[in-house]
């Protein structure tokens, strides 16, 4: 099994500013002169951490991180100002035109892999390939699945904690209170929403309980920007036409890419990948048997370091890695 390389610190740092009021931070680390990969977080409203540049071998990448609007170390926290798909994807061509980089590959999970869509649909030519996890293709029937019914007859005892904050009376459109209590006055009561929010996708991430993947969705400053963040995609759509992402993909179909998903993915269920790779035949699908949806699960990792390795060796012209 491929574990993630060691730990590697930036090589140089930047804030970005974008659309009032957002700054955006991104990292550079790996190879200056290797081959561009930016990764892009799930979500929305996850933030990267450390772990985020090590499903690449630094001696071939050239790897960027950044926090997308509202996130992480990019300013202001868990803001819905000027906040949406086309702002984030816009931020992207910033980013790649502020660092000097012709075209990349993309690397995203979950919500990542749908932004990465999005981007890739928008702007083919910049794009090199992709390697996404997780499929999330962020059509309605999607979100009802986790957020209103459907993951909740597998975990019922989780999905009473995330009930817990909406009275029965506002039930029948769950989205639609949370999303009242994480963008109103009452301070307290957003909290206690964005925890229910956040720990439940934290819960059902997995396939097996992991406690360290709870802990991070549930850490306070990060529930909040992934509950108000997340709510507020979720209630527009994700400012995406009805199957927009399936619809456009003959635009990008040409592209070489790898999709890594979970057999028993709860959160972001196999058909996403499944209708996905029927429309992209010059994609690569792994289905991952023993794994949820999470990107620390150990065969998913092992996939998306194998996926990175392949990718690069393939576009660098280099001989296949030695197993």
């Amino acid at each position: 099994m491929q574990t993630l390389y060691p730990e590697i610190k930036p090589y140089a740092r930047h804030e970005l500013a974008v659309e009032a009021p957002h700054v955006l931070y991104v990292d550079e680390s790996g190879s200056p002169e290797g081959l561009p990969v930016v990764f892009i977080h799930g979500g929305p409203g996850a933030g990267c951490d450390a772990a985020s540049r090590r499903y690449f071998d630094p001696t071939l990448y050239r790897i960027i991180t950044f926090d997308q609007r509202g996130c992480g170390r990019s300013t202001p926290h868990a803001s819905l100002e000027n906040n949406s798909t086309w702002h984030l994807v816009a931020d992207l061509e910033r980013i790649r035109a502020h660092l000097g980089i012709d075209k990349w590959v993309l690397f995203g999970g979950s919500w990542g892999s749908t932004l990465s869509l999005a981007y890739a649909q928008s702007h083919p030519e910049r794009v090199l390939a992709l390697i996404l996890r997780g499929i999330f293709l962020c059509r309605p029937q999607e979100i009802h699945w986790f957020y209103q019914e459907g993951a909740s007859r597998l975990f019922p005892d989780y999905w009473q904690d995330y009930l817990a904050p909406i009275p029965a009376d506002e039930r029948g459109d769950l989205v639609s209170a949370f999303h009242k209590r994480l963008t109103g006055a009452d301070q307290i009561a957003q909290m206690h929403a964005a925890k229910a929010w956040s720990t439940w996708e934290g819960r059902t991430a997995t396939l097996r309980p992991n406690p360290q993947v709870v802990d991070h969705f549930s850490e306070p400053q990060r529930a909040l920007s992934i509950a108000r963040i997340e709510c507020h995609y979720f209630i527009h759509n994700a400012f995406l036409e009805p199957d927009q992402l399936l619809r456009d993909m003959h635009k990008i179909a040409h592209l070489p890419g790898v999709i890594v998903h979970g057999r028993y993915d709860v959160v972001c269920p196999l058909d996403n990948a499944w209708a996905l790779h029927q429309v992209w035949p010059n994609c690569e699908l792994q289905v991952i048997r023993d794994a949820g949806h999470a990107a620390a699960e150990l065969g998913i990792t092992d996939a998306l370091v194998r996926a990175a390795n392949q990718i690069a060796r393939k576009l660098l012209d280099l001989p296949p890695e030695e197993v």
